[in-house]
C-alpha cells in the first residue's frame, strides 16, 4: 500500500488525478493507495448486491461511491458495499461523482470486506468504525473472510452496538428484518 506524504485538502483530493486507475482513499489529508480487491472480496460483495435487491431497489445499492467522513483533516472512504435512503439516492441525481459529501444524509448501511494484514483490520475494524458512526451510518457491516465472521454494528445513541456472526448464524438485521442469510453464505459468496 502507497501513502503520500503531501497533505491534499478535500477541494485538492477531489481534482487529483494521476493519470492511473489506482483507488484511493483520503485518511486525515493523505492519499492513502487501496489494494485492489481479491476475487474472494469481490465475489462477497456482488453476492450481497443480489440478496440486498431483494429488500430494496438497485438505484440504492452502490459499489464505488466514495463518504465523506470526520477526521483530523479531511478524509473521504471507499466502502465495499453502501446502501442509500432515499434522500441520499436523491441527494445524488445528476452529481458529477459518487461521492457522499458532509452536508448530504448518511447511508442506511456500509459494508466493508477485509482483506488480510494488520492496516486493513485495524482501518476497518477501528477507524471507519468510529468514522462511520460520526457519520450516522445506521448499520456497519464487516465482512472477515480470514476470521470467518461478520460483524454487525448497529448505532444506538450515538455508538455501534456489535454482535458477531459465524458460519450457521442468521444475521439479524434492523435495516432488512425479513433478511434470511447466515455468515457461512455471506464469507463463501453463496457457495454454501
Amino acid at each position: 500500500m502507497v501513502t503520500t506524504t503531501k497533505r491534499f485538502s478535500l477541494a485538492e483530493y477531489l481534482t487529483y488525478d494521476n493519470d492511473s486507475d489506482r483507488r484511493y482513499e483520503l485518511v486525515n489529508g493523505t492519499l492513502v493507495e487501496m489494494p485492489s480487491e481479491s476475487d474472494l472480496n469481490n465475489a462477497i460483495a456482488m453476492y450481497l448486491i443480489g440478496v440486498l435487491i431483494q429488500f430494496i431497489p438497485i438505484l440504492r445499492l452502490r459499489r464505488g461511491t466514495e463518504i465523506v467522513v470526520s477526521g483530523a483533516r479531511a478524509t473521504v472512504r471507499l466502502p465495499d458495499l453502501l446502501v442509500l435512503s432515499e434522500e441520499l439516492e436523491q441527494a445524488l441525481v445528476g452529481a458529477n461523482r459518487s461521492l457522499v459529501t458532509s452536508d448530504m444524509p448518511p447511508p442506511l448501511l456500509a459494508v466493508e470486506i477485509v482483506s488480510p494484514g494488520r492496516d486493513n483490520e485495524d482501518r476497518d475494524y477501528r477507524y471507519k468504525r468510529s468514522e462511520y458512526g460520526a457519520r450516522g451510518i445506521a448499520e456497519y457491516w464487516i465482512v472477515d473472510p480470514e476470521r470467518a465472521q461478520l460483524v454487525v454494528l448497529t448505532l444506538v445513541n450515538g455508538l455501534y452496538e456489535e454482535v458477531i456472526y459465524q458460519g450457521g448464524d442468521r444475521l439479524l438485521s434492523d435495516l432488512f428484518p425479513g433478511l434470511e442469510l447466515t455468515a457461512q453464505q455471506v464469507l463463501q459468496a453463496g457457495r454454501a
